[in-house]
């Protein structure tokens, strides 16, 4: 299952995502973090000093790479360079299983705390005034339009702040988006953004109040979102401990209930890979039509596969976790 944390800049969403995804590793789930956000602070929220952090490797440093391995042989894709974001996976295409042997997971997931890591990037001073970070998000959307994962094994994915997520289709590649929102006029704001957006394609959304100190907290928030509020937390002595570098004690019992709470939302899901193919295939054509065609000078709307469908099934033969091994480059 696929989860998306998102809120407003500083409402507490990448704590949240690590605290989340470390939770889903204590229990023995087979986890992946991805930091989505162009602060990249996913991985010091899991337990990653500085140094350690500067040792993964970043998704979009090689992103021709990995679009060359993900291409396969799918006659659809002659090259790389004509793979876009949203291109999405077709007969001969490669597809991931989560923490499989290919080349992308062993190549740029790093370990910590039982939970692996995958970063996208920080947004370097050679990118000012030529690229936008949603550059970077491509290698995002692209590993996750050609993952299929399965019952159990969870992607937990700190998006960028506010509303800004979507200014593409990856919005769309989740089973669950928890939106963190403050008790504050600010906080809902965002939510009200979000849910007419994510109701116009069928995302579904609940909203996780965060820094909440008491009932009118929380009822501000139950008036402002309503049913859509799932579950509440307030201040964890254990996590500003964390912060300030101190590892002692253990998280408190009822946050530990409020993140059972998030993960019997999610495991509520059901995987729909009819839906998430056919989104992934309309946000291709919209792209391709608004800047892709142009930029790659190809009509990429002939890298549509009409007869592939996407899901477990799609996984005969070579697409076996252990044909998936080799290297990048």
């Amino acid at each position: 299952m696929r989860i998306a944390f998102v809120g407003k800049g500083g409402s507490g969403k990448t704590t949240l995502s690590g605290l989340f995804a470390r939770h889903l590793a204590r229990s023995g789930a087979p986890v992946v973090a991805i930091d989505a956000d162009i602060n990249q602070h996913l991985g010091t929220a899991l337990g990653l000093d500085e140094d350690e952090l500067r040792e993964a490797v970043p998704l979009s440093t090689r992103l021709i790479e990995i679009k060359e391995y993900l291409r396969g042989d799918n006659p659809r894709i002659p090259s790389a360079e004509a793979m876009v974001k949203t291109t999405p996976p077709g007969t001969g295409s490669r597809l991931l299983r989560l923490l499989g042997t290919d080349p992308v997971h062993t190549r740029h997931i790093r370990e910590v705390a039982g939970v692996g890591l995958l970063t996208t990037g920080v947004f370097t001073e050679e990118d000012l005034g030529v690229a936008c970070y949603h550059s970077k998000l491509g290698a995002v959307e692209l590993y996750l339009n050609h993952l299929v994962d399965d019952a159990g094994e969870y992607v937990v994915v700190d998006m960028t702040a506010g509303a800004d997520s979507f200014a593409s289709g990856l919005f769309t590649r989740f089973d669950m988006t928890f939106l963190v929102a403050e008790p504050t006029r600010k906080g809902v704001s965002v939510y009200h953004q979000y849910r007419d957006h994510a109701t116009e394609f069928g995302v579904p959304l609940a909203v996780v109040g965060n820094k909440v100190t008491g009932e009118d907290d929380r009822l501000f928030l139950k008036e402002h979102i309503g049913d859509d509020l799932l579950v509440c937390f307030g201040h964890s002595d254990w996590v500003r401990a964390r912060e300030q570098g101190r590892h002692t004690g253990a998280l408190e019992p009822e946050h530990r209930l409020a993140l059972d709470e998030l993960r019997t939302a999610v495991d509520s899901r059901t995987k729909d890979w009819e839906t998430f193919q056919r989104q992934a295939i309309e946000f291709h054509l919209s792209n391709a039509h608004a800047w892709a065609n142009s930029s790659t000078g190809q009509d990429l709307s002939t890298q549509i596969d009409p007869d592939f469908r996407h899901g477990p099934t799609a996984l005969p033969g070579n697409h076996t976790p252990e044909a998936h091994a080799g290297t990048l480059g």
